[in-house]
């Protein structure tokens, strides 16, 4: 089969369409045929090696996962023991976060898979694991978000983001996104109640009050998060050490602000296919590349100014 290798850390040129062995399915896994993925800041990060502690889990030296890629949509091949939520021929979504999801076939833990709802295309829901199960996570077991309560979104036009406004809605909250002016009415269309372009106004001067204030983008300092929020949530970051001194300042303090990072399961993907099957979650895809160009597509999201999500097909 064909797969994205990498045998050492660099940027998405690394990547090596190459011929390699089709996996075999094992013990509560599913043998998926994957046709569709999308790139996220998990990949280039992970490609990248960088920052450099996560390569505790993914190879302090080289890789040790060889094929690339998180996010996939595709079609079920075969089932292994123990699995009886699925079956061959089911059309799946999922998460493989440290690798092996850019290729025809992948072998994925069914705890992190789910199926994928009527009418909806393979690319669409290529784009939901990582995004869709970050901003469900930040918004409801990290923000602990209540109906009828003001969230402000920072970075409300990316991936994580393009979510988050959508869910925080289906939730009865009343969204205020930020983003740059060409986006304004793009974030409205999502269904914010108000948008700050940052272009216009400095956000880091904002006087408005909100109860919850989620960063998708990484750069708001700890100061942002206590003058505007009642309590904040972190789910990405724009230098490590930008990061770290949030969280250092966290530490002397007892503002509620959480940081973390999302984990895959199948209960979450249910509940993001179910708000995408009523209309809740409608997914944006501002770009699609054939599975060749799936290092251009990486390197396309490396700049984060993508408005929406990036999803990469496979030949049908």
């Amino acid at each position: 089969m064909k797969a994205f290798i990498k045998t050492t850390y660099g940027g998405p040129e690394i990547l090596q369409l190459q011929e390699v062995e089709k996996p075999q399915g094992k013990a509560g896994h599913l043998l998926v045929r994957v046709m569709a993925n999308s790139a996220n800041p998990a990949d280039w990060h992970i490609i990248r090696g960088k920052p450099l502690f996560a390569r505790l889990s993914t190879g302090l030296f080289k890789p040790k996962h060889k094929v690339a890629g998180a996010d996939f949509a595709g079609v079920v091949e075969t089932v292994g023991a123990d699995v009886s939520q699925f079956k061959a021929g089911d059309r799946v979504f999922g998460e493989m976060l440290l690798g092996g999801a850019f290729a025809e076939y992948a072998v994925v833990p069914s705890s992190a898979c789910a199926k994928i709802p009527e009418g909806s295309s393979f690319e669409e829901m290529a784009a939901v694991p990582i995004a869709g199960v970050t901003a469900l996570q930040a918004l409801i077991e990290n923000g602990q978000l209540q109906d009828g309560e003001s969230i402000l979104i920072n970075g409300a036009s990316g991936g994580v983001g393009h979510f988050a406004i959508q869910i925080a809605k289906a939730y009865g909250g009343r969204v205020t996104g930020v983003c740059s002016e060409k986006n304004v009415d793009f974030v409205q269309s999502l269904g914010a109640d108000r948008v700050i372009a940052y272009d216009r106004e400095n956000i880091h001067t904002h006087q408005g009050k909100y109860d919850l204030v989620i960063d998708t983008h990484g750069n708001l300092n700890f100061s942002d998060f206590v003058r505007m929020g009642r309590r904040g949530v972190i789910t990405g970051f724009t230098t490590i050490g930008h990061m770290l001194s949030v969280i250092l300042a966290r530490s002397f303090s007892k503002y509620s602000l959480k940081q973390f990072t999302a984990h895959a399961n199948t209960k979450d993907f249910e509940t993001l296919a179910a708000l995408i099957r009523d209309g809740s979650i409608k997914v944006h895809l501002e770009k699609v590349y054939p599975y060749t160009e799936i290092p251009s597509a990486i390197s396309y999201i490396e700049a984060m100014h993508t408005r929406g999500k990036v999803a990469m097909v496979w030949e049908k």
